[in-house]
């Protein structure tokens, strides 16, 4: 782990204003600067960077931040990755927390002697394609016959590898490299007769990471001779480096694209991605071959949560990857298909179209994925009643895993005026499947906390994680309104921005802080906060304050958690003054209305956005109340006690709410 020492030296010196002009217009507007959005389209500049708070703010996008996250969102990296970043830039040590063990220092200088051997590598085959003899008369004379040009052959660092067998082990050793690690990339076999190369004979795709790192590669055979059984395609095998599953070739040059279109265009080989992003088409991402995985999908979401899958006319092909379209689904992506025409693939169609006729194409082909599926399916079931029920079943599988149930909802009704079935059965069809995965995935987690129990892991493991938080949103069936979130927001806005400034929340009673008399008042009334990063945030400012400790703006503005910096921002980057609610002084009969900073009048404020908190929270009750008591009215027979406990409590919460109201004063609840 990086020291808590180098990140603070990284915060220094990784001034805000130094960092996003790398990216952004900037031009001074009073104390701040302001720029043209990099996260989405805009004509008017509504992106603020202060180098006093040393913050930025988008107002269009809502995007914000400290400079870290500004590189974790642009770059699309990791926390750690863009402190690494950050510190390459300003030039500062990084200090790693804990000694390594001997084992974790080899795996560490192993990693980084693979990453340089390849980086090599790369720069090899690059050269060999461009200058030697062979590799233009051979390896750039297929490519240019494949109607790639030398920008889109540079830029996406491909090469080749001369046809005697060990030439580029020969050469690599000569340069310094080590048999072992030549072995370890999969860049060379060793064999019965000495060691060779891998790839040899072959034009080179490089794989790059996220950070444009090589990491393999894939080589592609130019021979023609029948006779002799040799692969087409040749990839580097699983390493220290490489895993498969969680690479996508052409991730690294497609990540700005696909977050400034905010889609990923999937196909399925090197030369589909190398031959759209050459006719304009630059947010392209092929799975290279292999059926797609959770961490590929995973990768794209860190991008966007829009997913076209480019198919060619082979209906086989496509229902043998419909699997993996669900998977996408469950991600919470939304995907579109387009189905090009027979006998073309993406190389062909970008080869033999113009980019505007391409654009054009893909817009206007594209459809979700359920009604794809559905009238693909229907068109093979006709009206064979075992195919239809099967077809239906496939379907309700596919919907029931989308998270979003508004989407859900949508897709509900489509298929049921296409399937011409019930949209009650279809719902509760779908709410079955929802409730026996969110029993197994609880059972599961049961399963992994008692295994944790016989190894020593403490009982509590997995409670409170963002997996155990995402199980129980995925059961739970009341959301909260949008406004309680509004109101759980103010509070924990002045618990961030104020809590450790003292009040006296009473005039005779004693002083205390925002945080310990809006967390004191809270526990007293039995109330948490409904959305998990509100209540991760009550928490630690709790736990903090437990142990004396401060949580001022450079606390928030530099914490680890990207949505809490992002929240941050939000709220420091704005003047906050009070509302009109508050101002005893505005004088109806004069044109000047005094206005008063909010953090002069913070005794008055605190208490009276607290009890409208609670009084937003007793009316969600209310209506929740309200919903039991019709559920019991409408039960076969009607259970008198139950329903006389639900009116006794109904009677209280409403003798609650009015005297809040009164309290309040209808200037602040109605």
């Amino acid at each position: 782990m990086i020291s808590q020492n180098t990140i603070d030296r990284i915060f220094d010196a990784a001034q805000i204003v130094d960092v996003v002009s790398d990216y952004v217009d900037l031009k001074r507007r009073g104390g701040n600067y302001v720029g043209r959005c990099p996260f989405h389209e805009e004509k008017t500049p509504s992106f603020m960077v202060s180098p006093t708070k040393n913050i930025y703010k988008c107002f269009g996008c809502g995007k914000g931040g400290n400079a870290v996250n500004f590189v974790m969102e642009y770059e699309h990296l990791s926390y750690v990755e863009a402190l690494r970043h950050l510190a390459r830039k300003f030039h500062i040590e990084i200090e790693e927390t804990g000694r390594e063990t001997p084992q974790q220092q080899e795996q560490r200088s192993n990693r980084e002697s693979m990453l340089v051997l390849m980086a090599h590598a790369q720069k090899l085959f690059a050269s060999l394609l461009m200058e030697h003899q062979d590799g233009r008369a051979i390896g750039l004379a297929y490519f240019k016959e494949r109607g790639l040009r030398e920008d889109t052959i540079r830029k996406f660092g491909l090469g080749y590898c001369l046809p005697r067998r060990d030439a580029f082990t020969r050469q690599m050793l000569q340069d310094g490299f080590k048999q072992e690690m030549l072995v370890a990339t999969g860049m060379t076999i060793e064999g019965e007769h000495g060691p060779y190369d891998r790839f040899w004979g072959r034009v080179m795709f490089p794989v790059y990471d996220t950070r444009g790192q090589v990491v393999a590669f894939g080589g592609r055979v130019l021979t023609t001779d029948k006779t002799k059984k040799v692969a087409k395609y040749v990839n580097s095998p699983e390493s220290e480096i490489y895993h498969k599953s969680d690479h996508l070739y052409g991730i690294y040059q497609a990540r700005q694209a696909i977050g400034k279109e905010d889609k990923c265009y999937l196909v399925e080989g090197y030369l589909d991605v190398l031959s759209m992003a050459q006719s304009g088409i630059e947010n392209v991402v092929a799975s290279s071959g292999t059926s797609l995985t959770t961490e590929q999908i995973k990768l794209i979401s860190r991008f966007t949560s829009n997913v076209t899958v480019l198919y060619d006319g082979d209906a086989a092909g496509i229902k043998a990857s419909l699997r993996g379209i669900d998977m996408i689904l469950e991600a919470g992506l939304h995907v579109r298909i387009v189905l090009l025409p027979d006998g073309e693939d993406p190389d062909s169609y970008a080869q033999s179209h113009s980019t505007a006729e391409l654009k054009a194409f893909l817009a206007a082909e594209e459809v979700d994925f359920i009604t794809f599926k559905t009238r693909l399916l229907l068109s093979e079931a006709q009206d064979d009643p075992i195919q239809r029920g099967k077809l239906i079943s496939d379907i309700i599988r596919s919907i029931s895993v989308i998270p979003d149930a508004v989407m859900r909802s949508v897709y509900i009704q489509e298929c049921c005026r296409t399937l011409q079935v019930e949209e009650r059965m279809m719902v509760a069809e779908v709410d079955k499947r929802r409730v026996q995965a969110a029993e197994q995935q609880f059972q599961q987690q049961r399963r992994r906390v008692e295994l944790g129990r016989e190894h020593g892991v403490p009982s509590s493991e997995g409670e409170g994680t963002p997996e155990r938080e995402s199980m129980e949103t995925a059961v739970r069936i009341q959301h909260a309104p949008d406004e309680l979130d509004i109101a759980e927001r103010e509070i924990i806005r002045l618990m961030m921005m104020y809590g450790s400034r003292q009040i006296k929340p009473e005039p005779d009673g004693p002083d205390c802080t925002v945080a310990e008399y809006i967390l004191g008042e809270m526990e007293a009334d039995d109330l948490y906060f409904e959305r998990p990063l509100y209540r991760r945030i009550a928490e630690e400012i709790g736990e903090r304050n437990g142990r004396g400790e401060t949580t001022g703006e450079q606390f928030f503005v530099r914490h680890r958690e990207p949505e809490v910096v992002e929240l941050a921002a939000s709220f420091f980057a704005g003047k906050y003054t009070l509302s009109k609610i508050f101002d005893t002084h505005a004088n109806s009969g004069s044109t000047k209305v005094s206005v008063r900073k909010e953090e002069n009048h913070l005794n008055e404020v605190v208490p009276m956005q607290l009890m409208a908190y609670k009084a937003t929270k007793v009316s969600e009750l209310l209506r929740q109340e309200m919903e039991k008591i019709r559920e019991a009215q409408s039960a076969i027979p009607v259970d008198e006690n139950q329903l006389a406990a639900l009116l006794s409590r109904y009677d209280a919460l409403s003798a609650l709410k009015k005297q809040l109201a009164e309290t309040l004063g209808e200037r602040v609840f109605r």
